[in-house]
């Protein structure tokens, strides 16, 4: 009984992770006017330095993004990404990564 009911909390956890990062790809379009500068609107880093961002995860996209909000995210372009993310709602960042994600690699 015990090994059901952590079962059923994991799969829980796991159902709310996709909820989590289930933005709206078509918003995320609209969304992404600072981010193009250095990921350009096809999700493709505009110089070596930059990430493509074009066909991650979501969910990897969203929880990056949320630690660079929060400033737990250091290193690399933090100090570059962590001034964007501050800007925006959790629903910016889930429709951004829904974008980027939706973009063939």
């Amino acid at each position: 009984m015990k090994s059901l009911f952590v079962a059923a909390l994991l799969g829980g956890a796991l159902l709310s992770m996709d909820a989590q990062a289930a933005g709206d790809a078509e918003a995320g379009a609209d969304k992404i006017g600072t981010c193009v500068a250095c990921h350009g609107t096809d999700g493709k880093g505009t110089a070596p330095i930059y990430p493509n961002l074009n066909g991650q995860s979501a969910t990897y996209l969203e929880s990056a993004m949320k630690a660079y909000r929060s400033g737990e995210r250091g290193g690399g372009m933090s100090a570059l990404m962590t001034p964007m993310a501050k800007s925006l709602s959790d629903e910016d960042i889930a429709d951004l990564a829904a974008y980027y994600a939706s973009l063939e690699p």
